[in-house]
C-alpha cells in the first residue's frame, strides 16, 4: 500500500468568543440583502441549530492552570465525524446490543445485518472540518462580533444496527453511542450506551452471505432435491451450485412474515476443477422454496425434467482454458510508473488532488460513500459543490416470462449489499500505477467483525487530451493530457460483477461510472427449443434478455456553506425556432429553461432530441458575467423499464418510471425503494411517495436522484466471460468558473518517455517530433 503524505497542519485555534447565543444573534442578521425577509428566517434557523450543537458539546475547561490565551483541549479528535466505523468501533457496537438484549435468549438469537456509522448533522461535520480535520476552514462557521465559539471536542460518534432476531423474526433498529474511548478498545472491555431501539414491523432485512451458504448446505442435503438430481444423471452433490435468490414480492405467499428464498441451480461437470465456470449448466425444471430463518425447505417440486445442456467446450474462461486453449502471445508489457509519486495527498479519509478535496467513506449497503467535495478556485478559495454522493439501489430485472426467470428481479443493494459484497482489490489488475488503498470493516451475521483489505483504490490514470490547438499561420501547437483522479470498488453478485467509478477531472468534471462484467445467467433450453426473450449462446443454453438499473443519489451543495439551503434545478432544452420572421433561414435553435419548483414538476426523463439536462444552480451566488453558479447534470445513454406497468417488481420499484427525481434534504429519506425491499409488500414504498408532498424546491437543501440503466441484449460475444459495459453521467461546471479551469494545466512531458528505438526520436523539426 502506498504511503500518505504528512498531514496537513491546523491553523492556530483563536481564544473563545462569547456564548452561542451571540451567534444566534449575529449570524441571524447578516443576509446579504437586510431587507429579505426568507434569508433572515433561513439563517436565523441555521444558526439556531449550530447554537444548539455547541451549547451540547463539552467546553473547555476553565482551570485557571492553563496556558493564557489558550483553550483547554479535553482530548485530541482521532476520528472524523464521516470516518467509517474502525473494527474495534463496530465490535463495541455490537457488544453493546447484545447486551442490551432483555434475555439470554434473545442474544443468542441476534443476528447483525449491518453496523454503520450514523452520520452527524451537517453542522457538526462542518464544525470538525473548520478545527479539528482538514481542510481547516473556519469560514464554514457562522460569524460572531466576539470571534468564533470552539467547543474542546465534537459530539460522539455513533453507531447504527440492524438486527435480525433469529427466533422471532423480527428486524430491530438501534443507535449506540460511542466515545474516543470506545474507538481504540481492545478485547471489548468497554461498551458505548444504547440511546435508542425499535421494532420494524412487516420487514426483512438483507440477506447475508453465511445465510446463503447454509441455505446452499440443506438443500444439497433435502433428499427430494438429491433424487432428482440423480434422475438429471448428478449424484456427486460436490458439483451442485445453489444460488439463493430472495423471493421479491409477487403475491401474499411472499409476505415478510416468513424470511424465504428461491435458489437458482447449476452444476459443474469436473468435480477437481474449481475455476470451472458453473453457470454454463442450469438445472431446470426445479423448484425450491427455503425457510431462511428455521433454515428448512418448505416447498419442493421436480415439475419438469429438462436435460442438462451438454458441457459446453467454451464454457471457461481462466487462463489456458480459454478458445483454443492457447492464450494470446503477442501481449507487450505495459507498464505504468510514476517515478515523483501521485499528485494526490492523502491524510485519513481526507483526499486533496489538482484543486479537488473530498472525503472517502463506505457502507455496508451502498459501498463508496463520497463527502464534502469542494474545489479550490484560486481566490474564492475552497467551494463546496456536494455533500454526499453515492449509488443507493440498483434493479436487475429480466425479460423472459418463462420460471424461474420471470421473478429474477434483484435489488442488489437493499437485498444483499453492494458494501458486503465489494471485495480486495490487491490481487489482479484492478488498479494499475501509484495506487493508495482503503480497507472496510463489516460485521458478519453473527456480530464478528470482518476486514475486506484493499477494499477501495485511490489512483490517477492518464485520460487522453485534455485540450489543444494548433495555430494553421504560425505552426505552433498547445496540448495538454488529461489526468483524472479515480475512486472505486468493485463488488460480486453472484454470477455478476459490478465496478463503481467516481472520476475527478482538472475541469472541474466528476463523472460517475458503473462498469458490468461477469458471467451471464442463463437459461437451459429442451431439445430442438427457441425463445424469442433471449439470446442461443451454445446447445441447449440461452441468455435471456434483462435490464440493470442504477440509483445515484446526490445530496448537492453548489456554492453552499452549512446552513445554506440556496439551490436549485433548471431543466434545459434545445429547442428549434419556427421558420418565420425570427427564423428567416431555417438554422435557428435555442436553448430554454425551465425552473422545477416542486417535486411533482421535477420528476423527469431523457431526451436526447432535445439535448435534456439539468442545471443545479446557487441563487445568490454569480460568476463575471452576472449569471447564477451552476453545476449540471449531463446523462449518458439511458433506458426506462421495458416491462409493464403492472409488473410485480415495479410495485417495489417504482422510481425506475423516472429518470430523475428531485428532494428537499430530509435525513431519513435514503433510499429510493425504503430502507427494506427485501419481500416488501407496500406499493410504491420510497422516492415515489415522498415526492407526494410535493414539496418545494426554488430555493432549498437539493438532493438528485438520478436513474439510469442499460438494456442488455446478449451477444455470443458475452460467453463465457462478458467484457465490460460502461454505463453512466457527468456533473459538469455549468458557469461555476470565470473561464476553464483547466487553462492552468502544465504542459505534458511525454516527449520525455520516448525511446531512441529507431521508431521515434527527440528529434525536433519545428516544434514537432519527428517520426524516422
Amino acid at each position: 500500500m502506498a504511503s500518505a503524505p504528512e498531514k496537513a497542519t491546523p491553523p492556530p485555534i483563536p481564544l473563545l468568543g462569547k456564548a452561542s447565543a451571540d451567534v444566534l444573534k449575529d449570524w441571524s442578521s447578516t443576509a446579504d440583502n437586510p431587507d429579505d425577509a426568507q434569508v433572515h428566517r433561513k439563517r436565523a434557523a441555521a444558526a439556531a441549530s449550530m447554537a444548539t450543537l455547541i451549547d451540547s458539546i463539552p467546553q473547555p475547561s476553565s482551570n485557571p492552570t492553563a496556558t493564557k490565551g489558550l483553550p483547554s483541549m479535553l482530548r485530541a479528535q482521532t476520528r472524523h465525524p464521516l470516518d467509517p466505523l474502525t473494527a474495534a468501533e463496530i465490535s463495541v457496537a455490537v457488544a453493546t446490543v447484545r447486551a442490551a438484549g432483555a434475555t439470554p435468549e434473545v442474544r443468542d438469537s441476534m443476528r447483525f445485518i449491518e453496523v454503520v456509522l450514523l452520520e452527524p448533522d451537517k453542522n457538526v461535520v462542518a464544525l470538525a472540518d473548520a478545527y479539528f480535520f482538514p481542510p481547516f476552514q473556519p469560514s464554514l462557521l457562522p460569524r460572531t462580533k466576539g470571534g468564533p465559539v470552539i467547543p474542546s471536542k465534537l459530539p460522539p460518534r455513533k453507531a447504527r444496527l440492524v438486527v435480525y432476531n433469529k427466533k422471532s423474526n423480527e428486524t430491530s433498529i438501534w443507535v449506540v453511542v460511542l466515545s474516543e474511548v470506545h474507538a481504540v478498545t481492545r478485547g471489548g472491555h468497554h461498551r458505548g450506551k444504547v440511546i435508542s431501539s425499535k421494532v420494524v414491523p412487516s420487514v426483512q432485512p438483507p440477506m447475508d452471505a453465511e445465510e446463503y451458504a447454509e441455505c446452499e448446505a440443506i438443500v444439497k442435503d433435502f433428499p427430494p432435491f438429491r433424487e432428482a438430481m440423480r434422475r438429471r444423471g448428478i449424484e456427486d452433490m460436490d458439483l451442485v451450485m445453489v444460488d439463493p435468490w430472495c423471493v421479491g414480492y409477487h403475491s401474499e405467499a411472499d409476505a415478510p412474515n416468513r424470511r424465504l428464498a428461491k435458489p437458482l441451480i447449476f452444476c459443474r461437470t469436473e468435480s477437481d476443477s474449481p475455476m470451472e465456470n458453473g453457470y454454463a449448466r442450469p438445472v431446470e425444471g426445479i423448484y425450491v422454496l427455503v425457510d431462511m430463518q428455521n433454515m428448512v425447505v418448505v416447498e419442493f417440486q421436480d415439475y419438469k425434467l429438462v436435460p442438462l445442456p451438454p458441457a459446453d467446450p467454451l464454457r471457461n474462461y481462466t487462463a489456458g482454458e480459454t478458445r483454443g486453449g492457447v492464450d494470446r502471445s503477442d501481449v507487450k508489457p505495459l507498464h505504468i510508473i510514476q517515478p515523483e509519486g501521485p499528485s494526490f495527498r492523502v491524510d485519513g479519509h481526507f483526499v486533496q488532488w489538482q484543486k479537488w478535496n473530498f472525503r472517502i467513506g463506505f457502507t455496508s449497503r451502498e459501498g463508496l460513500v463520497i463527502y464534502s467535495i469542494a474545489y479550490v478556485d484560486g481566490s474564492r478559495g475552497r467551494r463546496p459543490v456536494a455533500h454526499r454522493l453515492s449509488f443507493v439501489e440498483m434493479v436487475v430485472p429480466y425479460g423472459d416470462p418463462h420460471d424461474p426467470h420471470y421473478r429474477k428481479n434483484a435489488f442488489d443493494a437493499g437485498e444483499d449489499g453492494l458494501g458486503k459484497n465489494a471485495h480486495s482489490l490487491k490481487k489482479g489488475c484492478d488498479c494499475l500505477g501509484y495506487v493508495k488503498y482503503f480497507d472496510a470493516h463489516f460485521t458478519n451475521f453473527t456480530g464478528g467483525v470482518e476486514t475486506t483489505e484493499n477494499c477501495v483504490c485511490l489512483h490517477e490514470e492518464d485520460h487522453g487530451i485534455l485540450w489543444k490547438h494548433q495555430d494553421w499561420r504560425s505552426g505552433l501547437a498547445e496540448v495538454r493530457r488529461s489526468r483524472r483522479l479515480t475512486v472505486s470498488f468493485i463488488c460480486t453478485v453472484a454470477n455478476y460483477e459490478y465496478g463503481f467509478f467516481w472520476h475527478f477531472y482538472q475541469d472541474g468534471k466528476i463523472e460517475a461510472e458503473v462498469k458490468l462484467t461477469g458471467i451471464l445467467s442463463l437459461g437451459a433450453l429442451q431439445p430442438g427449443e427457441v425463445r424469442k426473450y433471449g439470446t442461443t449462446i451454445a446447445p441447449g443454453l440461452y441468455a435471456p434478455v434483462h435490464q440493470h438499473f442504477f440509483v445515484a443519489r446526490m445530496d448537492m451543495a453548489v456554492d453552499c456553506k452549512p446552513g445554506e439551503a440556496y439551490n436549485q434545478v433548471v431543466e434545459v432544452n434545445v429547442k428549434v425556432e419556427e421558420p418565420g420572421e425570427n427564423n428567416p433561414h431555417s438554422n435557428a435553435f435555442f436553448v430554454e429553461e425551465k425552473l422545477l419548483k416542486s417535486e411533482q414538476e421535477a420528476m423527469r426523463d431523457c431526451n436526447p432530441l432535445t439535448a435534456r439536462q439539468w442545471i443545479i444552480r446557487n441563487t445568490r451566488t454569480v460568476n463575471r458575467t452576472g449569471q447564477l453558479t451552476g453545476y449540471k447534470l449531463v446523462p449518458g445513454s439511458n433506458c426506462l423499464p421495458l416491462a409493464g406497468t403492472e409488473a410485480k417488481f415495479l410495485r417495489r420499484a417504482a422510481f425506475l418510471n423516472h429518470n430523475l427525481w428531485v428532494t428537499p434534504y430530509a435525513r431519513d429519506e435514503m433510499f429510493p425503494g425504503g430502507e427494506f425491499p427485501n419481500q416488501n409488500p407496500r406499493v410504491r414504498e420510497g422516492l415515489a411517495t415522498w415526492v407526494k408532498q410535493n414539496r418545494p424546491l426554488e430555493e432549498t437543501d437539493i438532493v438528485l436522484w438520478y436513474v439510469f440503466g442499460i438494456t442488455h441484449v446478449p451477444r455470443l460475444e458475452d460467453w463465457p466471460v462478458m467484457p465490460v459495459e460502461r454505463i453512466g453521467f457527468m456533473l459538469m461546471p455549468h458557469g461555476f468558473f470565470n473561464c476553464s479551469p483547466a487553462v492552468d494545466v502544465p504542459p505534458s512531458s511525454c516527449d520525455s518517455h520516448l525511446k531512441e528505438n529507431g521508431m521515434v526520436t527527440k528529434s525536433y523539426q519545428n516544434g514537432l517530433i519527428a517520426k524516422l
